[in-house]
């Protein structure tokens, strides 16, 4: 199996402000059939907040742009009012994304700051995720900035019971946009947000009105790396991270204290992924590497990684290593087991450093 992550002596390239800093903030919606995605969506391109914004979808009829805010069509792209386009996305995302940047730099089209990609229905998101992970092109100037599931209030609960693909969309969210709060009785909504926290207990949920939130909360404007500090610290504290027995996914936050060679870690998650790449739906955390100044922000998805970015500074005082887990028939305690084993290298490794196949330090 190929490494998750470049060993060299430059994995973590220039030290960064925030994640993704000087990226394309990417937000991927998702949603199950009728979930009033595109109400979600449409709100978005008419608001301040979200002028500039390239959407990317299937088709264009789902998207249900009014004749008020359609400005110019072609064959592949379309141009919006407040400074937005559409674009079709076909089956080949990486394409779209790729001629959309090379459009915008040549001028063809407008110059977009963000970029929304809403997925079909049916659609498992992960292949998305995926997507931004493996692609180096992509990762140069595109961040995904947040996965954002939107659940119909009134039929989720009915949904749940035979549609896996609406439990995966929920347990990957990062945010949960709760539609249709107004038809479903009082216990309903009780019943759902139980749910809800017990697929994905990190991702806050905000009730629509209308059909509409407020975009900072959809487009996730706030410090990034701030939020998953505090959602992971409350996962740790919080009995919603204790284990379910109704479903297969799970979320769960590892903590490790001390600091860790880089090829060591690299080492211990190239083993993880080898042997359950496939239930790691997702891995978001940063990591207290040997010998750097501010965390190391990774990202995986199943047996694929983001190129991993170290930022300037830490959000606070605790240096802990921070990750959390998404995964799907895989308990923390074998999470666990597992990364023990390999971590007790690191009581063996020299010091991190470039003679040690270690990063030399960021610009």
């Amino acid at each position: 199996m190929d490494q998750l992550f470049g060993h060299g002596a430059q994995p973590f390239g220039r030290q960064l402000s925030r994640p993704g800093a000087g990226k394309l903030p990417v937000t991927v919606i998702t949603g199950f059939l009728g979930a009033g995605k595109s109400t979600l969506i449409k709100a978005l391109l008419e608001s301040p907040e979200g002028a500039g914004t390239a959407l990317i979808v299937n088709e264009f009829g789902e998207v249900g742009i009014d004749d008020a805010l359609l400005r110019e069509s072609s064959e592949r792209t379309m141009l919006l009012g407040n400074g937005c386009l559409c674009c079709l996305s076909g089956t080949d995302l990486q394409m779209t994304l790729r001629d959309l940047f090379a459009e915008r730099m040549r001028g063809a089209i407008p110059d977009f700051r963000r970029v929304i990609i809403e997925t079909s229905g049916l659609a498992d998101p992960s292949p998305i995720l995926q997507t931004l992970a493996t692609d180096r092109t992509l990762d140069l100037h595109y961040a995904l900035e947040g996965l954002v599931t939107v659940v119909d209030a009134a039929t989720a609960l009915a949904t749940a019971g035979h549609a896996d693909e609406w439990a995966k969309q929920v347990a990957l969210a990062d945010r949960i946009v709760l539609t249709k709060t107004d038809l479903a009785a009082p216990e309903e909504r009780d019943a759902l947000r139980a749910r809800l926290a017990e697929l994905a207990p990190l991702a806050p949920v905000e009730e629509a009105k209308a059909g509409v939130v407020d975009p900072a909360f959809v487009l996730g404007e706030a410090d990034g790396l701030r939020e998953a500090a505090r959602r992971s610290a409350f996962l740790c504290e919080t009995p919603a991270s204790a284990p379910t027995h109704r479903q297969p996914y799970k979320t769960f936050v590892i903590t490790i204290d001390r600091p860790l060679p880089w090829t060591v870690f690299a080492h211990a998650f190239d083993t993880l992924a080898s042997l359950r790449g496939p239930d790691l739906l997702r891995v978001k955390g940063f990591v207290n590497v040997a010998g750097r100044q501010g965390p190391v922000v990774v990202h995986f998805v199943q047996h694929l990684a983001h190129q991993p970015e170290e930022l300037k500074a830490w959000p606070g005082e605790d240096r802990t290593t921070r990750l959390v887990f998404i995964t799907r028939n895989l308990t923390r305690e074998r999470v666990e087991a597992l990364l023990s084993a390999v971590l007790a290298m690191a009581d063996d490794a020299p010091e991190e450093g470039a003679g040690a196949g270690g990063p030399e330090a960021g610009s």
